[in-house]
């Protein structure tokens, strides 16, 4: 006979690791990455931010094609501002800081 502080010691190890499974297999199909939004600076970002203005703002055709062109407009003065800052740090840094730096950035840009 088993004791049953043991059986249910088993079986709560046993609950954990089926658990345990089903998250690595969830996180490695990639499903968690459907539940979150696009990141802002991605094509995919700026359609699903584009989209949301259009339909929650209920915008005139005018007023879409307005809205597209100042976003776009803010999104490469964006782009424009990382990459000056991205230069402005670099050329402070030594070599030895600049390839840790360049890493944490690879580190920051992949998907959770």
């Amino acid at each position: 006979m088993w004791n049953p502080r043991f059986a249910c010691g088993v079986a709560l190890v046993l609950v954990f690791l089926c658990g345990a499974a089903v998250g690595a297999l969830i996180m490695d199909f990639g499903v968690h990455n459907r539940t979150s939004p696009p990141a802002f600076d991605t094509p995919q970002g700026r359609a699903a931010f584009f989209d949301r203005m259009n339909r929650e703002l209920k915008l005139t055709p005018a007023q879409s094609e307005q809205m597209r062109s100042i976003l776009t407009d803010f999104w490469d003065y964006y782009r424009t501002v990382l990459s000056d800052g991205k230069s402005r740090i670099e050329q402070i840094l030594n070599d030895d800081q600049r390839r840790k730096f360049e890493r944490i950035l690879q580190e920051r840009q992949r998907p959770y």
